[in-house]
């Protein structure tokens, strides 16, 4: 269990279903789940509908890509959670504080740790800039052809890598908790999220975003609350009896030896960090709101939410050592301490198993589906509004396709990334793919962060030092995954990494930081002293919000 815990810890790097590697690809086929089943159906069902209903909401590009700004703080708080909050989380981070004790609840922290560099260096600026990608405020300035090419290219890479952590992880979690093959359960998660975005855009992403984030806090509660009244509801006496238990005894209530050295600990801190405030499917949700408060209380109510689930998987992995590890029926063969039935990632389901019976299991396994769902759907819509909007109406038609023509291409991207995506995900199948959600955060720390950053903070930016610190924290994070241990050892079979870590971020990020300085310094020409100008437009708009309906119209 151990062993397949430590690859899980490689796919946790994302708030995505994305322990895909060993951790689930290991796993032995349940048998068929019919409560899951039908709770899955009942929320398809729903979620269908409002995208009926959505359909007849979405006219405009606007509407496509960003609900015609029309979604509320609260709501769009809610939204975010869905996309942040995932069965990674859920499955994973329960199976880490149940193994790991307080190391488990200090990882969370490494997460959390990105959402006030966004509620206080980004938020704002990003609503009043922005208009349906962060592309839109980088190229503000700059020259519009390159810069949004770079920010489409890395957006895009973040997106396919992701989405085949995804996938593998949905195929493999699908036959885990519901019994059913790896290729039905690829084509059914393909075929929903065509349907999700091509129809209902971004106001039918962000229902089913809501929806599942209600249900995954519902459900993680009632498991929490029913497994600690057990204990009588002290938090105390569950304490003890864990330590009592755990085969690491009191220090399961210290920091351990979770990660091997302190420079992999700082690179995944900064990655996870600073790759939140990159990803292209978390900042496209601040162009949906009303204006630049309720962009903020998004960010707030967003944190809240994720913070309370993690303290809710904080009491459920320990409520699992004496619940679960002290109960044969989840060890196979019945030996207690052995091998866990299904898996490591297991102790979740199992918990709730325990405390509610087969019903709780169901909806727990219909929540974990939903949240692959409403996560790759976020995850096409970024990648669509990439190609439609940054890449054919401003690169290739240079501004002068219609909203018709704009939409007709986002719609025929997102049905190529949803077969793209079961695709790779049927190619992938067998292979560890946890190094990509490390290679997806590397980038979007690397290439999106760094560049974005900057564009909104120091008038010396230049198109052309973006465009090379950009491009060089892109190829730096390739190219140090793939050199690391993850990748080229454990996918291509080499003897020994390149690379002694599996982090990048630590490397790429200040290099595409220095790269930008020192080539916008260098850069003299009469377009960058132009760029340079134009900052005090820049800065009034990011201050005031003044003109920001139009703000991608540069």
């Amino acid at each position: 269990m151990l062993a397949r815990l430590n690859i899980a810890l490689l796919g946790l790097l994302a708030p995505a279903l994305s322990f895909a590697g060993d951790a689930i690809s290991a796993t032995e086929k349940q048998p068929l789940n019919l409560h899951a089943i039908g709770m899955f159906v009942l929320f398809v069902s729903m979620t269908l509908g409002i995208t009926y209903w959505a359909a007849g909401r979405t006219k405009s590009a606007s509407d496509f890509y960003t609900a015609g700004g029309g979604i509320t703080g609260f709501q769009n708080g809610l939204a975010i959670a869905g996309d942040y909050m995932s069965a990674a989380t859920l499955l994973g981070l329960t199976a880490l504080v149940y193994t790991k004790g307080v190391d488990g609840y200090i990882y969370m922290i490494a997460f959390f740790a990105g959402w006030p560099i966004i509620l206080f260096l980004m938020a704002e600026r990003l609503r009043n800039l922005g208009k349906f990608t962060f592309a839109d405020i980088t190229s503000y300035r700059l020259n519009q052809s390159k810069v949004r090419t770079m920010a489409a290219v890395s957006s895009l890479t973040v997106v396919c890598f992701y989405l085949v952590a995804q996938m593998v992880g949905a195929g493999q979690l699908i036959k885990l908790l519901f019994g059913l093959d790896y290729n039905i359960a690829l084509f059914v998660v393909g075929a929903l999220m065509m349907v999700y975005v091509t129809f209902g855009g971004m106001v039918a992403t962000t229902w089913v975003q809501i929806i599942k984030a209600c249900m995954l806090l519902a459900g993680g509660t009632l498991v929490a609350v029913l497994a600690m009244s057990q204990f009588g509801f002290s938090f105390e006496k569950m304490m003890g009896q864990a330590v009592s238990l755990h085969s690491l005894g009191e220090k399961l209530l210290f920091p351990g030896s979770l990660l091997p050295d302190p420079i992999t600990a700082l690179s995944l801190g900064l990655g996870l960090m600073f790759g939140t405030a990159g990803l292209p499917h978390i900042l496209m949700r601040f162009f949906t709101v009303t204006n630049a408060k309720e962009a903020r209380k998004s960010v707030l109510y967003a944190s809240g939410f994720v913070a309370y689930f993690f303290n809710v998987i904080l009491l459920m992995g320990f409520a699992a050592i004496i619940i679960v590890g002290q109960n044969p029926e989840f060890f196979e063969g019945g030996q207690i301490g052995g091998k866990i039935v299904g898996g490591g990632n297991m102790i979740a389901m199992h918990l709730a198993k325990a405390v509610g019976g087969n019903l709780l299991l169901g909806f727990l396994s219909a929540v974990a589906f939903a949240t692959i769902l409403a996560v790759v759907s976020g995850l096409a819509l970024a990648g669509a509004a990439a190609i439609s909007h940054d890449i054919y109406a401003r690169v290739i038609r240079k501004g002068s396709a219609t909203e018709t023509e704009e939409l007709r291409v986002s719609r025929f991207a997102s049905v190529g990334l949803g077969l793209v995506a079961i695709v790779l995900g049927i190619a992938f199948e067998k292979m560890n793919v946890a190094f990509m959600v490390a290679l997806a955060f590397g980038i979007a720390a690397s290439a999106n962060f760094p560049v974005l950053i900057l564009s909104m903070y120091w008038r010396g930016l230049t198109t052309r030092g973006a465009i090379a610190g950009g491009y060089a924290g892109l190829v730096a994070a390739v190219l140090l995954v793939v050199l690391s241990k993850s990748v080229w050892v454990t996918v291509l079979g080499n003897a020994q990494a390149l690379f002694p870590y599996d982090q990048p971020a630590l490397f790429s990020m200040p290099l595409a930081f220095l790269i930008t300085f020192i080539v916008s310094k260098l850069d003299n020409s009469a377009e960058a002293q132009a760029e340079r100008a134009a900052f005090e437009d820049q800065y009034v708009r990011a201050q005031t919000g003044f003109g920001a309906a139009d703000a991608s119209s540069h």
